[in-house]
């Protein structure tokens, strides 16, 4: 039963596509993905739940397939949030210390971190996660772990995460109708990162840019910390649609198309390549030119890329990012999307697979779009060991046991009593 309990399992609710990875740590280290379910995502829209109804049927779907593939009972999950209403914003914290003698303590930093969950929202708004930045002591600038130090001043520069209490309810909401429980909520670029970005990348300053289904989501990290986040509420689904229109089509040939011939630079494609669509019932057929389907889709590329390329120079790190840009999700499939992402912003740029922290497993699972999952996998696991570890009584740094945060007290404790409510409407 044992290993049971060593194993987490990763609800990516996406706009196109939900994704459940059941996954474990080996005795190396690595993760191994048991099993994945997937279904298709039809209640949710640029990441946010619209249908609570099609997004449980969904779940479900995703879970079963899961359960059956990994022989695992599938009963608590590690879910990702994204969606537009996602916002970052910087924050200084301080707190004056009574005592000059005492060291710095895992307390201090505990209080402080609890302390920035109080600060005042737009109505509507909860705080999802505060990631220290750096800390200041006494004005000392740029120390990066306080404990041990004395001190009576003490600063902290905090990146803050937002999103609307709303979204959250109704992510709550289908994954308790779905009749599973939720062990952490994960802010989703975060979740990718792991899975995709190595430490050095993120000290030496890297973007990560996940193009998903309805959003792409940017992420700056430097000197191994978080310092910028955003979600731009365009993604693969809307190049899809362009498609659609362009060449007169239905949905499921565009995305056909984008995805067999669909290139994000039309300068790499033949003049005379053409590809020949069946006729809707008795109409002849259709001839598109890979060139000019190229040209619908960098179009509309360009743009997703000059929003994230704003993001990079709106944090004030775009002089700092040594590592350039590792874009991944189910958009980075997209042929020649690094060479399009250099091209408008000039930084070097690779394709981001979750295959490196990954035991051997099957070839599905190290394809970009699983990213956010088994980023979640890894977060429940580090999540796992934290718990564990803390149970020991051994503190641990930039974590406060007493609370997960504003935000889940808020979310899960009256996440049963609006669950009742509406089961009694």
């Amino acid at each position: 039963m044992n290993m049971e309990s060593d194993i987490v399992v990763g609800l990516d609710i996406g706009t196109t596509k939900i994704a459940v990875l059941v996954g474990r740590r080996t005795e190396h280290g690595k993760i191994e993905i048991l099993g994945i379910g997937k279904a298709e995502s039809l209640g949710v829209a640029r990441g946010v739940v619209l249908n609570i109804d099609e997004t449980v049927r969904a779940i479900k779907l995703a879970v079963e397939e899961a359960s059956i593939k990994s022989g695992v009972d599938i009963k608590v999950v590690n879910v990702g949030i994204a969606g537009q209403h996602i916002k970052s914003l910087q924050h200084r914290g301080m707190k004056t210390r009574r005592s000059i003698d005492d060291e710095i303590s895992q307390k201090d930093i505990d209080e402080l971190i609890d302390d920035m969950y109080r600060l005042v929202m737009s109505p509507g708004e909860e705080i999802i996660h505060v990631i220290p930045q750096e800390y200041i002591i006494d004005n000392e600038v740029g120390i990066k772990n306080p404990i041990g130090m004395a001190g009576t001043r003490m600063e902290a520069n905090f990146h803050i995460i937002t999103g609307q209490v709303a979204a959250a309810k109704n992510i709550y909401k289908c994954v308790a109708k779905s009749g599973l429980e939720v062990a952490d909520l994960t802010l989703e670029p975060l979740a990718s990162a792991d899975a995709v970005l190595s430490d050095e990348e993120k000290e030496a300053g890297v973007v990560l840019v996940d193009i998903g289904g309805g959003t792409t989501d940017v992420a700056i990290f430097h000197d191994g910390i978080i310092r910028h986040t955003a979600v731009i509420p365009f993604g693969g689904n809307i190049i899809t649609e362009d498609i659609k229109e362009g060449c007169s089509i239905i949905k499921t040939q565009a995305e056909l198309l984008k995805i067999k011939f669909g290139s994000a630079l039309a300068s790499e494609n033949q003049e005379n390549e053409i590809v020949s669509i069946p006729g809707l019932r008795g109409r002849p057929h259709k001839e598109i030119s890979v060139k000019n389907l190229a040209h619908i889709i960098q179009a509309r590329m360009e743009e997703i890329v000059e929003h994230v390329y704003y993001e990079i120079k709106n944090s004030g790190f775009e002089k700092k990012l040594v590592a350039g840009i590792v874009v991944t999700g189910g958009g980075a499939q997209l042929k020649h999307i690094s060479q399009l992402l250099e091209y408008v912003t000039g930084m070097d740029t690779r394709v981001g697979y979750p295959n490196e922290h990954l035991a051997t497993s099957s070839e599905e699972v190290t394809s970009p779009m699983y990213a956010t999952g088994v980023g979640l996998v890894m977060r429940g696991l580090k999540l796992q060991q934290k718990l564990a570890i803390v149970d020991e009584k051994v503190k641990v740094k930039n974590h406060s046991e007493k609370r997960k945060g504003g935000f889940f007290d808020n979310i899960f404790n009256k996440g049963k009593q609006w669950f009742e409510e509406d089961s009694n409407d």
